[in-house]
């Protein structure tokens, strides 16, 4: 008995078979011999019989995902799989089943020898994954650039060594959380690592000068997260009930939501969709104007439109394949039985056209959605939840300090002008930044404290700024050239020089200066990474904004890191230990454990804000950049259910912060052998960080800036009616001036 019924997948392209597909399978068939893949045991182990590999038929998939691909290179990518699905079985019966967590270590130290970005390879092989990895390296890299070949070792690497994370997880009995686990099924299912073999595969590499952009990011991220999901969807029943597997998204769902295993397979394929849209709209609206923005000439446009259609090329053909392998469970589906979609009974090869009608039949409402929200209805406030908050933090005997000088500062850089009239005095008093600073910052000195809120000033203020001066007016140009003149005011390496025109820049030049004339200047162009990141992802909400249209929940997520300044308000918190963090290696910083911890933390910190702010943006805004409305869109739910599921999301992501903190970090500290002084800083930066998040949630609860009765209220004269325009421009809407005024004129991604 199947565990569910396999829902109507959203295949928009027809799959096409690759002609030279025999060959392929000759020659790998031909290759996992040579490499001692079949009937060879492993520690007494058999991983595949002669039947296990005929019947998964590589050849197949690859035949379906690169059907352009010439023979030679057919047979090169057929062998990348035969190897990467031969190392999930390898892991899974050597160290998984025996949770051997040790020897899965040692295991997977040995593999980077074999995949050099640069040099030859010194080691020997000892066994078919190591032989297999170290034969397909010296076959592939000669044919592309050294940046393809940095990106195809990261992605291959991440694969191999996260598998850890999964054993760990096996270990412990414990399931990852929705927004962890599609983290770190990107770097275990290894998509992104198809992703690079697409361009190896269709000879169309992407730019260096544009691989890291967001369009190609969320290209990559998409075309991974569609992949694993529908493989999640196939091999639930192997996985979960044969292989005890706790690594598949059903179960995820199924566990987080507390429904019965068909509605969480329904809801994985509906973000398998909208994963799918997501792409459609990245590669429609995005992508054109980041390669004409870069100035990629044209011949280097084809390659990166080969390498989009290569992506789309692999979801059909996977699909194609997963329907026909006796790796998954596709009984009820198989192109065999007649029952495709019960679409006319068509069968067979080249059939698959016909379940294109019907996929997009059943998933145009979602699409049509996530556009249709009509803005400013009335929501009143929000149900505040129990929020889980297991943290405390103490309170800066500098705060009323802290709030005398921010107001001075803000009246001097132009911040409470008249025009263009975003904040007046009251305005800054009843949003007391000094509180959030005086949480997250409890020891600094008034100066440390001052700086702490004059940026959390400056970026809320920035954020409020936004919707005002570029969002009325869809004035995404502008914006772009704002964002520009902002990156003047913060040199790597010499004083500011620009003049500054307006409260923005001045307050920006004046704060960059105030934090930077100490640090190093690696320390400094991180830092400026991270307002960079913060302004560019406004014009993410500016786009949105413009179409209408509600975000992919995982779109969301991502972004909303960047939009609430996440990186930069931790980087406040660090500022005070600088020094000390001279002792880490800085490699550390970039290891899962860590941005696993901030990406945790930061996504309670945007959650909270986003219950608190929900009224602010939805009612008196207009505003769709707000989890509680995504997941009223996505699961098409009632606030309600949509607020419970959002504090779930709070509590799971706290709740993996405290597990990285008292399981992941220790384990860090021994895999990298740091001594005490480093242990302590990084213990230090977790600490930071809980008081971040305290800090965070006390400023919420006394801030009045989410009260109705200050939203009503707007610095400039005359009457603003309830859900009416705000901003420059909109005077003549306002017939006769009342005391209370009614909707504020800004965003609140910021706080």
């Amino acid at each position: 008995m199947q565990p569910f019924t396999l829902p109507e997948f959203y295949v928009p392209y027809p799959a096409r078979l690759n002609p030279n597909l025999e060959q392929a399978r000759v020659h790998s068939r031909a290759w996992a011999d040579e490499m001692e893949m079949i009937d060879s045991p492993q520690h007494g182990t058999a991983i595949w019989t002669e039947a296990d590999f005929d019947a998964h038929d590589y050849a197949l998939l690859c035949a379906y995902t690169h059907p352009d691909s010439v023979s030679r290179k057919l047979d090169l990518v057929t062998d990348w799989y035969v190897w990467v699905f031969y190392f999930d079985d390898h892991f899974l019966e050597l160290y998984k089943r025996s949770h051997d967590m040790a020897g899965a270590r040692a295991y997977l130290d040995r593999l980077p020898a074999f995949m050099p970005v640069d040099g030859e390879i010194t080691e020997t092989p000892t066994n078919p994954v190591e032989r297999g990895l170290a034969d397909l390296w010296t076959r592939t890299v000669p044919e592309r650039s050294a940046d393809w070949r940095r990106r195809f070792a990261v992605s291959t690497k991440n694969l191999l060594d996260e598998s850890l994370w999964e054993l760990a997880n096996i270990n412990a009995g414990r399931l990852a959380n929705p927004i962890e686990y599609v983290e770190m099924r990107r770097k275990v299912g290894g998509a992104p690592w198809s992703a690079n073999l697409v361009e190896h595969a269709a000879d169309a590499e992407v730019p260096a000068q544009v691989a890291a952009t967001r369009p190609l990011q969320v290209l990559r991220d998409t075309f991974a997260d569609a992949v694993h999901l529908r493989n999640d969807l196939f091999s639930y029943q192997r996985e979960v009930e044969e292989e005890g597997e706790l690594s598949n998204g059903v179960l995820v769902i199924e566990r987080f939501l507390g429904c019965g295993t068909q509605e969480a397979a329904d809801t994985v394929n509906d973000l398998l969709t909208s994963r799918l849209h997501q792409f459609e709209h990245t590669a429609v609206t995005e992508l054109p104007a980041v390669l004409e923005e870069h100035g990629v000439d044209p011949g280097s446009r084809l390659e990166v439109l080969a390498y989009v259609k290569g992506l789309q090329d692999w979801q059909s053909g996977g699909h194609e394949w997963h329907l026909r392998s006796s790796r998954y469970m596709n009984r009820a589906v198989a192109p065999e039985s007649g029952e495709l979609s019960g679409l006319l009974g068509l069968t067979g090869l080249g059939t698959s056209a016909a379940r294109i009608v019907p996929s997009l039949v059943t998933t145009t409402p979602r699409r049509i959605r996530s556009f249709t929200h009509i803005p400013h209805q009335i929501v009143g406030p929000l149900r505040h939840p129990d929020f889980c908050m297991p943290f405390s933090t103490g309170q800066s005997p500098h705060l009323d300090a802290s709030r005398r000088e921010n107001i001075i500062w803000a009246r001097a850089v132009g911040m409470l002008d008249p025009i263009p009239g975003i904040w007046d005095e009251h305005k800054l008093r009843a949003f007391d930044f000094a509180l959030c600073s005086a949480g997250i910052h409890p020891d600094a000195t008034l100066p440390e404290l001052n700086l702490t809120t004059d940026w959390l000033t400056w970026g809320t203020y920035a954020d409020d700024y936004y919707p005002v001066i570029f969002g009325r007016t869809r004035d995404i140009l502008g914006a772009k050239v704002c964002n520009a003149r902002l990156s003047e005011f913060m040199p790597l390496d010499s004083p500011v020089t620009a003049v500054p025109a307006n409260a923005l820049e001045r307050g920006l030049a004046d704060l960059w200066t105030r934090t930077t004339e100490t640090m190093a200047p690696g320390a400094r162009e991180t830092f400026r990474g991270t307002v960079e990141v913060m302004i560019d992802s406004w014009l993410w909400e500016l786009a949105n904004q413009a179409q209408n249209r509600i975000p992919d929940p995982i779109d969301y997520i991502e972004m909303r890191r960047a939009t609430f300044g996440s990186d930069l308000t931790m980087s406040l918190a660090r500022l005070a230990r600088l020094a000390q963090e001279q002792t880490v290696p800085p490699e550390i910083y970039r290891t899962r454990p860590i941005q696993a911890l901030e990406n945790a933390a930061a996504d309670y910190a945007c959650l909270l804000n986003d219950v608190f702010s929900y009224q602010k943006e939805i009612q008196f805004e207009g505003e769709i950049h707000n989890c509680v409305l995504v997941v009223e869109n996505f699961l098409d739910c009632d606030r309600e259910r949509a607020l419970a599921v959002v504090n779930d999301l709070m509590t799971s992501r706290i709740r993996q912060f405290e597990h990285i903190v008292a399981h992941e970090l220790p384990a860090l500290f021994d895999s990298f052998a740091l001594d005490a002084s480093a242990r302590q800083a990084l213990l230090g930066y977790a600490r930071e960080l809980q008081n971040w998040l305290a800090g965070i949630l006390r400023w919420h609860e006394g801030t009045h800036r989410y009260e109705e009765s200050e939203l009503r209220y707007h610095p400039a004269a005359g009457v603003r009616p309830f859900g009416g325009p705000t901003g420059l421009g909109t005077s003549s809407a306002h017939v006769r001036p009342r005391p209370a005024a009614a909707a504020g004129a800004a965003g609140d991604s910021e706080m």
